[in-house]
């Protein structure tokens, strides 16, 4: 019941913002969105697989290997893997990847705090670790953030030249 109201809940809001498209999407279209909703069923046997697959990566033989083996509380990376960009009104974000797809697929904790700037630009940086590890993560965390006071009140700018 609750998975059906949501794809119900997504295909409405899918449908408002095609309608809307002019106001709400004048730059980018929703079209991962299209692509995911139109994957089928989360019941469906290639799905599960995949979740599966996924799970098994980023913890067993992903996150908890890597803590396990290291004797490490945390892992802490760059959020991003390259420095910041402008938005490219024309060609899109130029997104390569960064940390957050593995503890994401796991479903462990991962908080990301301010590190920086580059090129006027801000960094951030993550730290994510095992299930249940929400309080260590968010007391490094807030250790970081009060030790760096990277953080800065966000500048709408009209360039970052």
């Amino acid at each position: 019941m609750h998975g059906s109201f949501i794809l119900s809940a997504q295909s409405h809001n899918l449908r408002v913002n095609k309608a809307n498209a002019d106001k709400v999407m004048p730059y980018f279209p929703q079209d991962l969105f299209e692509r995911a909703q139109a994957k089928g069923d989360l019941q469906e046997h290639a799905y599960l697989k995949a979740k599966e697959e996924c799970r098994r990566m980023s913890r067993a033989d992903g996150i908890d290997k890597v803590l396990t083996a290291h004797a490490l509380d945390a892992l802490i990376a760059p959020t991003d893997g390259t420095p910041p960009w402008a938005i490219d009104l024309l060609v899109g974000d130029h997104i390569i990847g960064g940390c957050s797809a593995p503890p994401a697929m796991a479903g462990y904790p991962h908080v990301t705090v301010p590190a920086g700037f580059c090129h006027g630009l801000p960094v951030a940086l993550s730290f994510f670790g095992k299930a249940w590890q929400d309080g260590k993560l968010l007391g490094y965390a807030f250790a970081f953030e009060q030790a760096t006071q990277a953080r800065r009140t966000p500048a709408f700018k009209p360039t970052v030249a």
